[in-house]
């Protein structure tokens, strides 16, 4: 299965895992690159030391192709940057800020640079910057969300006509046949979180993962618009944050509803009423937990078998 995305990593299967907070260590990132994808370790919810920790074992885990996410909204993104560069990894995923900011240091140092997008704007921004590929990830999507509220139906082939780079789509995949559908509007790759949390590498609280196997359709939603748009598990919390939405509060009182450690009170530690339980729309389709290889195996052989059925149609 070749495509550009999987020449540009050097993988054997077009499937990238989300560099997700507090569920993307070391032992998922690694697990997903041996099965022939590229595991991404989810830098945004790491201290510097922590971060160095788990590219060691990551290294140690596999000597496949593996990157690193960086939220360029990170504190301490400074300090991971260097790291990134002291340890030569060779392929970054940034999200959450300008792709003009860190690109061009990075791909000095011989980094490959794919920079997460919700829209059109910032699809011709990583154009500009010189990225090497880009994720489109749309309003399905878990954790932090676009504001424009573009499905990946449409944003794919939006961007796909606007950009001439690889391009991954993201947001409401978790099937073989959702990555077909995104191979046929334009897409040479996806992109895949949400399934990978319910995975036994994952590093999210177990709690957490089995909240995500009972989920059904309607049982996440977008939040915090006034803050950062984020989609979540409708639990306590986030019922708090909607009737502090719907009566008007404005963006210091969410704030403060919201905490500090909220994400990592939910995913990482399992308080299912008070956390923050970031997940995509996905999560209705998800029905067990199991290994990541025998997840990724999975998608690409439903991937293969829908092909056939369109094919035999």
């Amino acid at each position: 299965m070749r495509t550009r995305i999987t020449k540009l990593f050097s993988i054997k299967y077009p499937v990238i895992q989300a560099g997700m907070v507090w569920c993307s260590g070391w032992e998922l990132a690694s697990a997903v690159s041996n099965a022939g994808g590229l595991g991404l370790i989810g830098s945004g919810s790491m201290y510097p030391d922590v971060l160095e920790e788990n590219i060691v074992k990551c290294k140690e885990a596999t000597g496949k192709p593996f990157g690193v996410n960086i939220p360029l909204l990170y504190p301490q993104i400074d300090e991971h940057i260097k790291l990134i560069l002291k340890h030569h990894i060779k392929i970054v995923f940034t999200s959450a800020g300008s792709p003009a900011k860190y690109t061009p240091l990075l791909k000095e140092n011989g980094v490959t640079v794919v920079h997460v997008v919700a829209n059109v704007k910032f699809a011709k921004k990583c154009q500009d910057a010189g990225v090497d590929a880009i994720v489109a990830e749309g309003f399905e999507a878990g954790g932090h969300n676009g504001i424009e509220e573009t499905t990946t139906m449409v944003l794919i082939p939006l961007i796909k006509k606007t950009v001439d780079l690889p391009l991954i789509a993201a947001g409401g995949i978790g099937t073989g046949s959702q990555m077909l559908a995104a191979f046929a509007l334009g897409a040479e790759g996806v992109q895949i979180g949400s399934r990978f949390v319910a995975s036994v590498e994952s590093s999210a609280h177990i709690s957490f993962k089995n909240k995500v196997v009972e989920a059904k359709d309607g049982d996440t939603a977008l939040s915090l618009k006034k803050v950062v748009p984020v989609r979540l598990i409708k639990n306590k919390f986030y019922r708090d944050i909607k009737t502090a939405e719907d009566r008007g509060a404005d963006t210091e009182e969410l704030k403060s509803i919201l905490g500090r450690g909220r994400a990592k009170k939910g995913m990482y530690e399992g308080d299912m009423d008070e956390g923050e339980l970031e997940i995509g729309q996905v999560s209705a389709l998800i029905e067990d937990i199991k290994p990541a290889g025998e997840i990724l195996k999975e998608i690409i052989n439903e991937f293969k078998e829908a092909k056939k059925k369109i094919l035999v149609q």
